[in-house]
């Protein structure tokens, strides 16, 4: 009974199978068909490799909605370099919402000598050629969010040599906390002291000689601090034309979430207009020396995701790539011969023309001759 039953669920397998072999008498081979099999393998191990490079890559989502976090603070990472001395001018930020001076005690006021070295020059440089890249393909910001890493760091290495100039500038750098609401950070003539009705800044004391806002922006971002994420500002270098000028940025910053398989973060993205101008009463442009961001938080957030493809759709595309290539071929291969034996049996036809043959009475006949293998027969 068991054998019985085992022929049976043969048999019944056999009549299931959509692949019939066909045996190899029954198999005809030829040379262009071997061609054609051959270019078929071929173009199959090249996309198949394509496909794997692909497979092996990632790419960046982007994903929109409502900022709804209002509460939170907003953190501004500042490295400015400015050509005056530090007792001279004084950083601070005027909050809209509070409209009064918010406290710049997280920044750090370090006399340097504004001239580079030139190891900080070639950093600087650098940053300026991706960042004339990064205007014109936006698609490379993708790279740079897959690349960032905590080990990373775009800020300028320190100065190695001795230099026995004295400090001729002002290195302003650290952090500070404002709320989430469009704001002015400037760099200006004088320290800042509160006032009831906004803030003021002691520049009576200070020559109108001695002004000069020529700047070097080496680092400015928002929200979490990521080395290796390169911002719209870093390296830009600003040489005033007169001591009265004033510098101004318009940024819009919009909150970025990344996730990527390197890193995590909470940052945000921000894109600025420059513009500059010398301050000249008498002429009617009127204003205060100095260096103003004004910045404004967008009420979108943008979330970037880092995305794979998975390993099921890299094999259907697989099959697809196989079984597509396979008919294709044998579609080609099979119009092909079609054509071929079309063309060489006219050919064949055209070969056996009718012919006059002289008859003994004197007529002619238009059958064709008999193909004997004895003539004189």
């Amino acid at each position: 009974m068991r054998r019985l039953n085992r022929k049976k669920t043969l048999n019944l397998m056999k009549e299931l199978d959509a692949f019939p072999k066909v045996p190899e008498s029954y198999v005809e081979t030829s040379a262009s068909g071997g061609t054609v099999s051959l270019i078929a393998f071929t173009t199959i191990a090249f996309l198949t490799v394509m496909e794997f490079m692909v497979y092996r890559d990632t790419w960046m989502k982007y994903e929109y909605e409502v900022d709804k976090d209002f509460t939170s603070k907003l953190r501004i990472n500042i490295d400015i370099t400015v050509a005056m001395r530090c007792q001279y001018v004084g950083a601070d930020v005027l909050d809209l919402a509070e409209t009064m001076v918010a406290s710049a005690d997280g920044l750090i006021y370090e006399p340097v000598v504004f001239d580079l070295t030139p190891q900080q020059k070639e950093l600087q440089r650098m940053l300026q050629l991706i960042q004339s890249r990064l205007q014109e393909e936006h698609s490379l910001q993708d790279v740079i969010f897959k690349s960032a890493f905590k080990s990373a760091s775009t800020a300028l290495p320190p100065r190695e040599d001795n230099s026995l100039q004295s400090p001729d500038a002002c290195r302003i750098h650290g952090h500070l906390y404002v709320n989430k609401v469009a704001g002015n950070f400037h760099i200006t003539v004088g320290k800042a002291i509160p006032h009831p009705r906004g803030h003021a800044h002691l520049a009576a004391l200070v020559s109108h000689e001695s002004y000069n806002f020529s700047h070097r922006i080496d680092h400015l971002s928002f929200g979490e601090l990521i080395p290796g994420i390169i911002n719209p500002l870093d390296g830009t270098e600003k040489i005033a034309s007169d001591h009265n000028q004033m510098f101004q940025y318009f940024i819009t910053v919009v909150p970025t979430k990344l996730h990527t398989y390197k890193i995590s973060a909470e940052t945000h993205q921000f894109s600025v207009t420059e513009r500059e101008r010398v301050i000249n009463h008498a002429a009617g442009s009127h204003g205060v020396s100095g260096i103003f961001m004004k910045y404004d938080i967008s009420s979108l957030m943008v979330t970037v995701t880092e995305e794979h493809m998975p390993f099921w759709q890299f094999l259907v595309r697989l099959c697809g790539i196989i079984g597509g290539i396979f008919s294709t071929t044998g579609i080609l291969h099979g119009f092909g011969r079609f054509v071929a034996e079309i063309i060489f049996c006219r050919f064949r036809l055209g070969s056996y023309k009718s012919t006059s043959v002289p008859l003994s009475d004197g007529h002619t006949s238009n059958h064709l001759p008999l193909i004997t293998d004895n003539s004189t027969h």
